[in-house]
């Protein structure tokens, strides 16, 4: 495994990082699946207190026991769910964030959150007193560093100038090039990291059926998916292709990979050690699809 230090943090973060979202609270394998993400080096793992509710951070507190030391805990928070259980709302307000940290502390079974994220945000919002919120749990003690989980060019920027955020986690891949355009190479200014989610666009670029995603249509997609096979092979596969795409950019710190399985979790952590996407390979990925733009949140 490799690693990097994620922005003007000391978190010293794996290449590939570990999206809980995918584990769930039934399967019996949770805690086999994070011994041994750990044993092969994956240190980041990303989870936020949305994800079934709160079990995930629940498993996970569990899973971690007499491994702390060994993890970086990444979690989220301002999404509030529904009483009746039939969605969530938004609420970046100081004193639900503040509350959002005391119970995933507890959840966790942790007393300090390595990094502790804005799960989403609107410039409706008022940011200032959300990045207040953050900065009081980081005088606390409860928090290490805080980050933005975000697509919006316009709340990064926000964040950008008016906080101390250390990352951005953002959506990218081949089929989603939105970030390309500005908020990646902001970031790379800015020495703030990026984490990227979604690199496998669902699934699209290696064994979903093609189907329309974003503002491509199914033919689209079909020759994005082309592309990535035409430039993989026995020693890196489709998905291993994928990530290296996003890690290939010199903003990206890390790519958060979703793992269900054992064989995935094999898979993603291998990405790092085959041949390197070439310059070559780069041009026909890049040319298979037209480069698609944020038309919102600019």
């Amino acid at each position: 495994m490799k690693y990097q230090i994620l922005g003007k943090s000391s978190l010293n973060i794996s290449k590939i990082g570990f999206g809980c979202m995918s584990l769930k609270p039934d399967q019996k394998d949770f805690t086999q699946i994070i011994d041994a993400a750990v044993d092969l080096g994956i240190n980041y793992f990303d989870t936020a207190d949305l994800y079934d509710k709160g079990m995930n951070e629940t498993l996970l507190g569990k899973a971690f026991k007499g491994k702390r030391d060994k993890v970086i805990i990444a979690t989220k928070a301002g999404n509030h769910w529904r009483a009746d259980g039939s969605g969530w709302d938004w609420n970046p307000r100081k004193d639900y964030i503040l509350k959002c940290a005391d119970d995933s502390l507890k959840r966790l079974q942790t007393d300090c959150i390595d990094l502790f994220q804005s799960h989403g945000g609107t410039m409706e919002d008022n940011i200032d007193e959300t990045i207040e919120a953050f900065e009081v749990l980081v005088k606390q003690g409860k928090i290490r560093y805080y980050g933005l989980s975000s697509i919006r060019p316009n709340v990064i920027r926000e964040f950008i100038k008016k906080s101390n955020i250390v990352s951005v986690m953002t959506q990218y891949s081949l089929l989603d090039r939105r970030p390309e355009e500005s908020t990646l190479q902001m970031l790379h200014e800015n020495n703030i990291g990026v984490l990227v989610r979604g690199s496998v666009a669902s699934g699209l670029l290696i064994d979903k059926a093609a189907k329309p995603y974003l503002n491509f249509n199914e033919s689209q997609v079909a020759a994005a998916a082309q592309a990535i096979q035409s430039v993989s092979s026995n020693d890196r596969n489709s998905a291993q292709t994928a990530i290296q795409y996003v890690l290939k950019n010199p903003a990206v710190t890390a790519a958060v990979v979703g793992v269900r399985t054992m064989e995935q979790l094999k898979e993603a952590v291998e990405t790092i050690d085959k041949e390197l996407l070439t310059e070559e390979e780069m041009k026909i990925l890049k040319e298979s699809v037209p480069v698609n733009f944020y038309e919102q949140h600019r």
